[in-house]
């Protein structure tokens, strides 16, 4: 028996569903000082936030090679699971998840971050059985910016596009929910709403409290 599409809900991990950003740029920090590069947070911001390690490390060290892109990237990711504890959720973010449990509503984490990084941040929330899905980019053909890892969530979920949410606080993620036809919210937790909405964020919020973030949620799913 053939079932239609239902509205759910997409989430970015690192910045979306907890601010990891200082941890990152200490992590990086920390790796790259032997090549005598510092990491701050403009740099992060722009250069780093929501791209695969590989990306970033071939645009930071052009003179190393690509295994050793990968190598000096694994370590960096061990050594940020090494620095986090216990994580903070963006503030509202479980009153929302709790919103839509009720209302019915799937939801799922879309990541550029590894798969051991994702697992570490839903534990730490408590949360890794409410997700209905992870999906990892490493895992697929493309990555964010690309719009494959939205689509495939939205696939996962047996997602309506035109009635489903994404949440995001990178470039590549707002380019690639943008691109899957998603309505995008962008989190302000790394850039600045202007810049989000530039790249195709329908609105911008600084958490889940934010009224007129629930009211876009609301009328886009069609659940009140």
């Amino acid at each position: 028996m053939l079932t239609s599409s239902e509205p759910c809900l997409l989430f970015d991990i690192d910045g979306t569903l907890v601010d990891t950003d200082k941890v990152h740029i200490v992590a990086f920090n920390e790796i790259l000082s032997r090549f005598g590069i510092n990491v701050d947070e403009e740099t992060y911001r722009h250069r780093i936030s929501g791209r695969m390690n590989n990306d970033v490390l071939a645009d930071l060290l052009p003179h190393v090679s690509v295994s050793d892109h990968i190598k000096i990237g694994q370590e960096k990711e061990a050594l940020f699971r090494s620095m986090v504890g216990y994580m903070e959720p963006l503030a509202g973010l479980m009153d929302l998840l709790d919103w839509a449990d009720a209302a019915g509503l799937r939801y799922a984490a879309v990541t550029n971050a590894p798969k051991e990084n994702a697992e570490l941040v839903l534990k730490s929330l408590q949360a890794t059985k409410r997700f209905s899905a992870v999906i990892l980019s490493d895992e697929l053909d493309h990555a964010k910016p690309h719009p494959l890892p939205y689509l495939t969530g939205l696939s996962r979920l047996d997602g309506d596009v035109t009635r489903s949410v994404a949440f995001e606080d990178s470039k590549s993620g707002v380019t690639s929910a943008s691109a899957a036809g998603l309505g995008v919210i962008g989190l302000t937790t790394s850039l600045d709403g202007a810049t989000l909405q530039s790249f195709g964020a329908h609105l911008t919020a600084p958490d889940y409290h934010d009224e007129e973030l629930r009211r876009f949620i609301k009328d886009r799913t069609g659940k009140h």
